[in-house]
């Protein structure tokens, strides 16, 4: 059950990201893929300024997934200069 639910926060993680940095996402394949990087993203960033991100349950573990996958799509669209 955890993994189902790990995949639907990448899913609407990676969508999430897609929406509010103006585009449709990488797909459902795509948008799962950014989501779980987000997830690992966003965990670190979190936890860096001392946060803990794990202790806010799944709307928490699904807000800390978009704001790592905002990051990651802000990387990538200034590797791919758009």
């Amino acid at each position: 059950m955890v993994i189902v639910a790990f995949i639907i926060v990448g899913i609407v993680a990676g969508y999430l990201a897609g929406k509010v940095m103006r585009g449709g996402g990488f797909g459902l394949i795509g948008n799962l893929g950014l989501g779980v990087i987000g997830a690992y993203v966003g965990g670190n960033l979190l936890e860096w300024v001392g946060m803990n991100p794990g202790s806010y349950g799944m709307v928490g573990t699904t807000v800390t997934a978009a704001i790592g996958a905002i990051v990651v799509l802000w990387v990538v669209g200034l590797v791919k200069g758009n």
